[in-house]
Parts: structure tokens; sequence; C-alpha cells
């Protein structure tokens, strides 16, 4: 259960005027920035933040606990949609 007023989130693809974000990579891209490297020495995303479509766009799927965990995280992935004018689906189900 999420005790602050942060809602989950995702980011997707396109821009608030319709067109398509670009590099094509950039959700991955965006999720390596929170990722980390396990003690199998592999990389692994955030448990909170990960790539996937959306209804067939590339699209970020944000978790409010990212918010509890690391603030900082939190903003700097909103403020990342919002700077580049990416469309938000704000209080989504990530289930």
């Amino acid at each position: 259960m999420t005790t602050s007023s942060h809602a989950s989130f995702i980011i997707v693809g396109l821009t608030t005027a319709g067109k398509k974000f670009r590099p094509s990579d950039w959700a991955e891209r965006l999720c390596g920035v929170m990722s980390a490297f396990g003690a199998e020495k592999r990389m692994r995303y955030s448990p909170y933040v990960g790539p996937r479509n959306y209804q067939g766009e590339k699209a970020v799927f944000v978790d409010a606990r990212l918010y509890e965990v690391e603030p900082m995280a939190y903003r700097f992935v909103l403020h990342f949609a919002r700077d580049n004018d990416l469309q938000l689906i704000e209080g989504a189900a990530l289930g």
C-alpha cells in the first residue's frame, strides 16, 4: 500500500502532438539509467521502472513505490517526460 500521494504512471513514446519520440530505443536508455548490476554481474532494470509497450507504442512504466525508495529518481523520470513533451498516463494500474 502506498502512503504517499505520488501515483504510478506510464510514459508513452509519443509527444502530446502525437509524434513518435526518437531515438527508437529511448525507453531502454531511460530504464538503463535506473538499472543496476546484480551479484551475477548482469545489468537488471529497476523493479520500479521498466520498458514495455502501451497500445503498440514504446513506453516506460513507473511504479509509485519508486518515490518511497528514491524520490529524486521518481522526479527525474517524471521531468524527463514533461521536458520532452511526452504523453503521460497518470494513476495507471501497472499490473
